[in-house]
């Protein structure tokens, strides 16, 4: 084996001529640069293992560098003087890296093995990883993306919205801490002590009387003609109630007596989760819900009833089987917003109901037994008082106000506020 003595430079490199042979320029210790009639210069390592003479390619030049060829060469020196062929170790490192786990994989192993069966959202997660998070990393393996990736993406993502970057992180956070407690294929999530991108402050949107007038319109106006009609429906629901949108969309006609006028939500359907976590005061106590329907909410119902014809849900979806989805008003209202002329979330009808109903004076205990917040305490656990009677007549208090802000008569308004 030619075993040069002197020490390659990358001027002597880069000025090595292709030549009709191939040739080899040998540096130290079997360390070579092989060139190649058309010019192409590789590294190479020459040496003998087990009695037979092996060669080993580092990488290219330029691609790679003289001092990285260098280290490698190093490193595989000091592997063949533990006694292992480097170049087989090698094939086996390059085979580990091709198997090693993408960012790809990882994200259908969380949408299949986990978000699919815990979350009514998860095509929310769907729809996310493939706008913002596939693209990006799809490729890439699992084990590389760092602390710097997550800050970039979050960085690109939060140009469209701080509310949307902190989804994201909160997203990628979860998949990667399946990755460490489930897949076990990383050891330490990237995601680690990242903070929210954007502040999240609690939400106070409550709609005047003059805008709960305009929505109620402008729900049936021209510029909302090609929305779902049973998506108007369940938003009127939502305000009419002080209900959670998805209770709302899940209603099934067998909870409904229009004739007694009450809605009884099953324990199942309480505990449900919105779109991104828990909703304010997640009910969590595993009881049925009685809300009272006043004549408003019988009204609406009855619309639908007029539309659903045989279908079991109050609100049914065109595509499906089932009900429309809380996803799917979310969609609607931001393609339609506009119309309305001015902005809010679906999930501000529920805390302007709320409002408007402690502002005529009903306490927040009964206020909170209609919006079926959670308890605690000693005081929780031995209050088996239902409210229906408190809940039936705050709700038809807020109904008339309703009624009266819809109609537009404000001293129908005031008198509805004085008389409570």
């Amino acid at each position: 084996m030619k075993n040069g003595k002197k020490k390659l430079t990358d001027f002597q490199i880069k000025n090595l001529k292709a030549k009709d042979k191939r040739y080899t320029e040998w540096g130290e210790r079997g360390f070579g640069v092989r060139v190649t009639p058309n010019g192409v210069k590789t590294f190479i390592f020459k040496y003998r293992f087990d009695g037979k003479v092996r060669w080993m390619t580092l990488g290219i030049y330029p691609q790679m560098t003289l001092a990285d060829a260098h280290e490698a060469h190093g490193d595989a020196w000091k592997v063949l003087r533990q006694g292992i062929d480097p170049g087989a170790q090698a094939i086996e490192d390059r085979e580990v890296e091709r198997q090693a786990p993408t960012v790809a994989y990882l994200a259908s192993k969380y949408l299949e093995e986990w978000a699919m069966p815990r979350k009514r959202s998860w095509k929310t997660d769907k729809r996310i990883l493939e706008k913002d998070v596939l693209p990006e990393w799809g490729r890439r393996k699992v084990r590389d993306i760092t602390r710097r990736d997550v800050k970039d993406l979050l960085r690109k993502v939060l140009d469209r919205g701080g509310i949307m970057a902190n989804r994201t992180l909160a997203l990628i956070r979860k998949m990667f801490n399946y990755a460490v407690d489930e897949l076990e294929i990383i050891s330490v999530s990237p995601c680690l002590k990242i903070k929210a991108p954007a502040p999240e402050n609690q939400r106070d949107r409550v709609l005047t009387a003059e805008e709960i007038r305009g929505f109620w319109h402008g729900l049936d106006g021209e510029g909302m003609k090609t929305i779902n009609p049973f998506i108007r429906f369940a938003l009127k629901l939502e305000l009419a109630t002080a209900q959670r949108k998805g209770e709302c969309c899940a209603a099934a006609w067998e909870e409904i007596d229009l004739e007694e006028g009450w809605w009884t939500i099953p324990a199942e359907k309480t505990m449900l989760r919105e779109n991104h976590g828990v909703e304010d005061g997640l009910a969590k106590n595993k009881l049925p819900h009685r809300v009272h329907l006043t004549a408003l909410a019988i009204k609406i119902l009855q619309a639908a009833k007029a539309l659903s014809g045989d279908s079991p849900w109050v609100f049914p979806s065109p595509r499906t089987n089932r009900p429309i989805t809380p996803p799917a008003v979310n969609h609607a209202m931001r393609l339609r917003l506009n119309s309305l002329g001015f902005t809010f979330v679906p999930h501000d009808l529920r805390r302007t109901a709320a409002s408007h109903m402690t502002g005529m004076g009903i306490s927040r205990l009964v206020v909170s037994k209609i919006l079926n917040h959670a308890e605690r305490g000693v005081t929780a656990v031995y209050d088996r008082h239902s409210y229906d009677g408190e809940k039936r007549q705050a709700l038809d208090s807020w109904g008339r106000k309703l009624q009266a802000i819809i109609e537009g008569t404000k001293s129908n308004v005031v008198s509805m506020i004085r008389g409570v």
